[in-house]
């Protein structure tokens, strides 16, 4: 820190109680100076020798008959005075960062002019500010700080102006050249340790990082800081990035460490909430110069502070830009104290809409410039990875609020149908969202559960998710129906495909050179299968009640389906000559009919896969069949 010494004769200013100020000499004093409860006992002569404010008042109370002067509204106070006084003595006195602004406003105040003494201490304090003060990185921090007490003499002496000035210039110059002490807070890494195993014996200078003035601004009240990042941005030298990390910082540190606290105690949050919209109003207008994290970090203290709607709705526009970047703790902004929800679902629908709005197609346009082209290509890539990376968000949000015992399904099935289809890759993270409803809220009636699961495409559920659809019993059971439809569906395409490769490998086997007369391909009939047709159509309503249960056989009995399945048990026990093979076979047979009465080439396929009965396989002999015995028990 800067300081300069005045004067060179010892201080012998002494102090009796803790309101008395006198001058150990062995001249009288002949004037009393009052500031507030403090009163000074001194000489006129140095005095009136410097000031002409002191010069005039003296006289006046000459006139009154009075040898002490009240100047209790001097800037600075008693200790300003104290220190005009020492140098009207000719005393030792310091000046440093901390108190020079306050000698300098009380100078001001006394009219210590060049005037009345040539070397008066307006003169010498002015010389000490631009040579030592504001050349110096902390010192002009803290002379700015300690102008707020001094209003409006700071304002009027334009200091504050030259401070923020000197720290706007330092905090905008490259970062190689700076030189001074700056705070940091931040893990160094094991070679700043200076616990480096590779180091060679030569120190390298560390890096100073774009953003070293963040912490440093974040002792300023708002008022200042927004004046001092105002004018850093006019200079233009400083990325909206560097901005952005420079506002979460004096965030962190002034609004958001202690803000739920403090409005669940009921503290005046006057001066939070004039943080929150300054630093809404200075945030930079570049994408990405802030994250998404932070923005709703802010939206969720603008809720709690009740902020104005326009500081809500520029959250929500720029949150909505880059929404992709969110994660589902961010989004759980709790609800206004009046509503009976616990999250506040609206905003964040609010905010899925903004994002449709600005990723939407604006219409097909063409350049001639291919760069251009490029340009458009590469936008279209990034927006469809975006919406895919917000529906896996949304999807995990509808899990969260789904807890929610007092969420209405109309508002859960509005969000979920706000993100398109298409962005969808995989619907697990909506079942699980959908199951996680059901089951917070068993008393759902069967109307409101078909709708709550029609978001849900069955063809777009992981294996592991349909089998936990399929023993499910929140679900619906057509929902159980069509999930196993589709994955016998699936099933039967991988069969397929199998089929089909394994008879072109036989092709081009049997085109391989003949070894004694024989080609290699000579077996190919021992690898034809069997195919039995179970009909064809629509499946009945006996197998309807077979797989129901079958499924409740499962599952086991004391469910809300106990009537069905005793209506299946009986026609089940009227058919029992079939056998428990062909019992199993039933839902085969049922999803056979299903996918034929839809494509008939399909049904085809999935006939072929399903004519074996799942007990064949367990018959050593019909294992160890010969081909020609194949062949004769498919034409019969």
């Amino acid at each position: 820190m800067k300081h300069m010494k005045l004067g060179s004769k010892p201080d012998v200013f002494q102090t009796e109680g803790s309101n008395i100020r006198f001058v150990a000499t062995e001249l009288a004093t002949d004037i009393v100076i009052s500031i507030g409860d403090v009163k000074f006992y001194l000489h006129k002569f140095p005095l009136l020798s410097k000031s002409s404010r002191l010069q005039r008042l003296v006289a006046s109370s000459n006139e009154e008959s009075s040898d002490e002067v009240d100047i209790s509204d001097i800037p600075g106070g008693h200790s300003a005075f104290e220190i005009c006084a020492k140098f009207c003595y000719g005393m030792i006195v310091t000046l440093n960062a901390y108190n020079v602004l306050a000698a300098r406003c009380a100078a001001e105040y006394l009219e210590m002019f060049e005037t009345i003494d040539k070397g008066n201490l307006i003169y010498k304090i002015d010389v000490f500010l631009t040579s030592s003060i504001f050349r110096t990185w902390k010192d002009s921090i803290i002379v700015l700080q300690s102008t707020k007490s001094l209003q409006p003499w700071s304002e009027n002496l334009k200091v504050i102006n030259q401070c923020i000035d000197s720290i706007a210039s330092k905090a905008s110059i490259d970062p190689s050249e700076v030189e001074w002490s700056y705070t940091y807070n931040r893990k160094k890494l094991q070679s700043e340790n200076g616990v480096d195993s590779h180091w060679n014996g030569v120190r390298m200078q560390q890096m100073v990082p774009k953003d070293w003035w963040v912490e440093d601004l974040c002792e300023l009240e708002m008022e200042l800081y927004k004046r001092v990042i105002l004018t850093i941005k006019a200079k233009g030298r400083i990325p909206a990035i560097v901005i952005g990390e420079a506002l979460r910082a004096y965030a962190f540190r002034r609004l958001l460490g202690s803000l739920e606290d403090a409005v669940s105690n009921g503290t005046d949050c006057t001066k939070r909430r004039a943080v929150l919209e300054n630093i809404v109003f200075l945030l930079p207008t570049e994408k990405g110069s802030v994250s998404c994290g932070f923005l709703l970090k802010l939206l969720r203290a603008a809720c709690l502070l009740e902020s104005g709607e326009s500081y809500r709705d520029n959250l929500v526009k720029r949150i909505g830009t880059q929404l992709d970047g969110a994660s589902v703790v961010d989004l759980l902004i709790p609800a206004a104290g009046g509503e009976n929800c616990l999250y506040n679902v609206d905003l964040i629908m609010a905010i899925v809409e903004q994002f449709m709005s600005h990723h939407s197609d604006n219409g097909k346009l063409s350049f001639e410039d291919d760069d251009e082209i490029v340009e458009v290509e590469n936008f279209a890539s990034v927006s469809i990875t975006s919406k895919l990376a917000v529906a896996k968000l949304i999807d995990e949000y509808l899990g969260e609020i789904a807890k929610d015992p007092n969420l209405p399904v109309s508002k859960f099935i509005e969000l979920a149908e706000m993100v398109s289809a298409t962005s969808r890759q995989t619907h697990d993270g909506l079942y699980h969202a959908i199951d996680m409803y059901l089951k917070e809220h068993p008393s759902l009636p069967k109307s409101e559960k078909k709708r709550l699961c029609g978001l849900m495409d069955c063809r777009k559920l992981s294996q592991e998710a349909c089998m936990h659809a399929v023993q499910n019993e929140r679900l619906p059971l057509r929902v159980v129906v069509q999930v196993l439809f589709f994955e016998q569906v699936r099933a039967s395409a991988a069969s397929a495909r199998n089929d089909s490769t394994a008879d072109l490998s036989l092709a081009v086997h049997s085109l391989l050179p003949r070894e004694n007369g024989n080609s290699y391909g000579s077996s190919r009939s021992a690898a034809t299968t069997t195919t039995e047709e179970e009909g064809s159509g629509v499946p009945t309503s006996s197998d309807i009640n077979s797989f129901r249960s079958m499924r409740l056989a499962t599952n086991g009995a004391g469910s809300e389906r106990s009537s069905a399945s005793s209506e299946i048990n009986k026609n089940s026990e009227d058919k029992s000559t079939t056998g428990k093979a062909k019992a199993m076979l039933m839902p085969k047979k049922m999803l056979s009919k299903l996918w034929s009465g839809k494509t008939t080439n399909v049904g085809e396929n999935s006939g072929s896969e399903t004519s074996e009965s799942p007990g064949s396989a367990n018959n050593p002999e019909e294992v160890k069949s010969t081909p020609s015995r194949n062949m004769r028990r498919s034409m019969s």
